[in-house]
């Protein structure tokens, strides 16, 4: 892997970014707010500093040596050099068919782009392309490097190049490749976001708090977080977004968002990201 670009700076991006630095991968990393590229640098920095605490393989490096590894940059025409692209840009159809006709114009004709969207379809996001068969999915889980495996979704015309490629990014990432087919939602999300909506109609409902819902689901089946936790971590806003897509995709009222999750997300209260949720942050 010679450079990674990679869209957008929120959670996901950060995590990405992360874990390339972690693999000794130059990327450069692109958002239109200098805000979210400074926040992203200080989370950066702060992730690389303390992740050997947590994670014994996780290598140690100083801030000088982690920012050898990354370029930020607000325009995005500063990835035209990379020969891999990771989109992790908001979960709207309009700013990402922007977002994947500029790479379309600036990159060259044998770089692939691989979208991290939760929910939009890749065969959509390839059409918005000159190269549908160089667009391929690849759904990193959070924190992107603590995981190590992707859900990697297959669009209708997503090459068996494209494939190749996407398995040799991830393998210089030491992740597992599991690919599926292309439907809206894919696996993943097209089964986690049932749960954590009906979770939420749950609380709605007064049958218990997210703490007794998440505590059913951690001591009762064993996961390592409930579908409140998981939500909050993956932000509220993106979880409505993911489920709106997948409503208005699907026309199938089980994918109808509660209106408490709609409430939340009105009031600003998004999750870990915004310091409340459905629990506290500070």
């Amino acid at each position: 892997m010679h450079k990674a670009g990679i869209i957008g700076a929120g959670t996901m991006g950060i995590g990405m970014t992360v874990d390339l630095i972690w693999h000794g991968i130059p990327s450069v990393l692109i958002d239109v707010s200098e805000n979210a590229l400074a926040a992203a640098k200080s989370e950066i920095l702060k992730t690389v500093r303390l992740a050997p605490l947590i994670n014994r393989s996780a290598p140690r490096l100083t801030a000088d040596q982690a920012l050898e590894l990354v370029t930020f940059d607000t325009e995005i025409s500063a990835v035209a050099n990379c020969n891999f692209i990771v989109e992790n840009a908001t979960e709207n159809e309009c700013v990402k068919k922007e977002i994947y006709g500029t790479l379309d114009q600036i990159c060259p004709t044998e770089v692939c782009f691989a979208a991290n969207t939760s929910c939009i379809s890749i065969t959509r996001i390839g059409s918005f392309t000159g190269r549908p068969s160089k667009v391929i999915g690849m759904h990193f889980m959070n924190p992107v490097y603590m995981k190590s495996s992707v859900e990697v979704i297959r669009g209708y015309h997503t090459s068996a190049d494209t494939i190749d490629q996407a398995h040799r990014f991830l393998d210089s990432l030491d992740k597992e490749a599991i690919l599926v087919n292309d439907m809206p939602g894919f696996v993943s999300n097209r089964i986690s976001h049932l749960f954590m909506n009906e979770a939420v109609y749950v609380v709605q409902d007064q049958v218990a708090s997210p703490q007794e819902v998440d505590d059913i689901f951690k001591k009762c089946y064993g996961h390592k977080m409930g579908p409140l936790e998981t939500a909050d971590l993956i932000g509220l806003d993106t979880v409505l977004d993911s489920l709106n897509i997948l409503y208005e995709s699907y026309q199938d009222t089980k994918f109808r968002a509660a209106p408490l999750l709609q409430k939340m997300v009105d009031a600003g209260l998004y999750g870990k990201k915004a310091g409340k949720g459905f629990y506290n942050y500070s």
